[in-house]
């Protein structure tokens, strides 16, 4: 199954917490999977609602979510 992983490399959580290391790992020996990771330690960078947002960032990910569902 196609997937994708976003997630920031200096976030505590996705970085932190090993999250990046278990992404690398499933790109690594999955058929169809990719991982973006964007500079920052944001969390919930894409949320426009909270304080954590990166506009600039956020707009990225929107792309490569509408790219990889349309390529579906």
């Amino acid at each position: 199954m196609p997937v994708q992983i976003h997630g920031a490399d200096a976030d505590p959580f996705f970085a932190g917490e090993g999250d990046i290391d278990a992404a690398r790992a499933l790109v690594g020996s999955a058929e169809d999977a990719e991982l973006f990771v964007y500079p920052g330690d944001r969390h919930l960078f894409a949320d426009s609602s909270l304080p954590s947002y990166d506009a600039d960032a956020a707009k990225l990910l929107t792309q490569r979510v509408l790219d990889f569902l349309a390529a579906r």
